[in-house]
């Protein structure tokens, strides 16, 4: 069921509920008024009664009241008057005996010939006479019913016109939500610009806010994507035409040296082209959020001894010496929570650059602190402007031996987001190499 049937059908179930609740309510204050009303014209009759019968004679035969009524029904209306022995003095109407009774003060609900009367006893102040006076409560039901009925009729005729309106203004209210549908179904996949939110109603601005934020976060997403794409694309040319081309030196090599080299090229190839994908993998996972957000206290020791453990085969290869120092006096290092493979993955891409890129038979440190985290090698520093661009994905400064894609740093200040931390690079405190920090944010 749509909405808008929704409402209506709440809206045509209530207003006839409250109708009838108003009308019950106007009907009771209607009989309370009435009563009211007619009881202070009982008792008003009751007191004139008591002072005309002062100057009656105490043994005089009992009257009945004669002459027109006018328009007024004296037959729902009877009043009675007894001396002190009992006597009925005065009787309105005959066929209707009030009954005496001696106790009563006030009004008293009485059933005469099996219908209800209400009946206002009033005590003479020596006790000389008893007045009753009473009045059928049919008479009041008839004028609330009366009037109950002179407001029913306008009600009736309003209704249905009210029901009309209703479901007119139910359509007016919900047409911001007819446009909003009518502009999500007329936009294209590749359309997520922000919906307008000023010309919408204050309860619909919760969701329109939601839904524009889901579009800029698609957005992003579809973005990370044709980057990706575009960066794939780009920087796998290259290494799939290095490949085809020694792929083709080694099919038509017969000496067996030159075959060999060609292996070996073959070999090196693979091997850049195994890293730059598993790299740009790494990276999309990054990027898209799918990897996984534990948060547990980091042991950097364990995380350390693998990694280096990781690196040896490069240093030695390189003739590279790889220090790893620590805090003094049992200070924790670089107290930090967080996913340890991630940071793994980090420290790794560390030391690969800095055992890389520095000079063979060097030094490469790792250096441990209460509050930062530094990867240092020995060499030629870079200048400001090749660090101001360290972390731009595929970007190597140029004259690099080695074989890389670029994305190591990228992937590094990506995790180190993840975490809270701040990946810089500077020269070392000497001037000479590059120092890699990792500090908090």
């Amino acid at each position: 069921m749509s909405l808008r049937r929704r409402l209506l059908l709440y809206l045509l179930v209530c207003a006839p509920l409250v109708w009838a609740l108003a009308l019950w309510v106007s009907a009771d204050r209607a009989r309370h008024e009435v009563n009211e009303l007619f009881d202070t014209e009982i008792i008003r009759l009751a007191r004139q009664v008591q002072a005309t019968l002062r100057g009656l004679h105490a043994g005089a035969a009992p009257i009945a009241s004669e002459g027109d009524p006018g328009e007024a029904d004296v037959r729902d209306l009877a009043v009675a008057v007894w001396d002190r022995e009992g006597r009925l003095l005065l009787a309105d109407r005959e066929g209707v005996e009030l009954p005496r009774r001696t106790e009563a003060v006030g009004f008293v609900d009485l059933t005469l010939g099996g219908e209800p009367w209400r009946v206002y006893y009033l005590q003479s102040q020596g006790g000389d006479w008893l007045v009753a006076a009473g009045q059928k409560v049919e008479e009041r039901d008839e004028l609330v019913f009366s009037l109950t009925s002179s407001q029913l009729a306008p009600w009736l005729l309003v209704l249905p016109l009210l029901l009309l309106a209703m479901a007119w203004a139910v359509r007016r209210a919900m047409a911001p939500l007819s446009r909003l549908s009518a502009e999500l179904a007329r936009r294209s996949p590749d359309e997520l610009q922000p919906l307008e939110q000023l010309r919408m109603p204050q309860e619909l601005q919760p969701l329109l806010g939601a839904m524009n934020g889901l579009f800029l976060r698609i957005e992003a997403m579809l973005q990370r994507e044709r980057r990706f794409t575009a960066d794939a694309a780009h920087e796998l040319r290259t290494p799939l035409a290095v490949l085809r081309a020694q792929w083709d030196v080694l099919r038509r090599a017969a000496d067996p040296v030159e075959r060999a080299q060609a292996e070996e090229r073959l070999g090196s190839g693979l091997e850049r082209m195994d890293r730059l994908v598993t790299q740009m993998l790494a990276l999309a996972r990054l990027e898209s959020g799918s990897e996984p957000a534990r948060r547990e206290r980091v042991d950097w020791r364990r995380v350390a001894e693998q990694v280096v453990g990781d690196m040896l085969p490069l240093a030695e290869r390189r003739r590279v010496e790889l220090v790893c120092e620590w805090p003094q006096d049992a200070v924790a290092p670089l107290p930090l929570a967080g996913d340890a493979d991630l940071l793994a993955v980090l420290l790794r891409n560390l030391l690969d650059n800095a055992l890389r890129y520095g000079p063979v038979g060097g030094t490469v440190w790792l250096r441990f602190g209460a509050r930062e985290l530094r990867v240092e090698n020995e060499g030629e520093s870079l200048d400001a402007a090749h660090l101001a661009r360290l972390g731009e994905r595929f970007y190597r400064p140029d004259g690099q031996a080695e074989t890389g894609s670029g994305l190591g740093i990228s992937i590094a200040q990506r995790i180190a987001a993840l975490h809270g931390l701040r990946l810089s690079y500077s020269p070392r405190a000497d001037g000479h190499g590059t120092a890699a920090r990792l500090s908090p944010a």
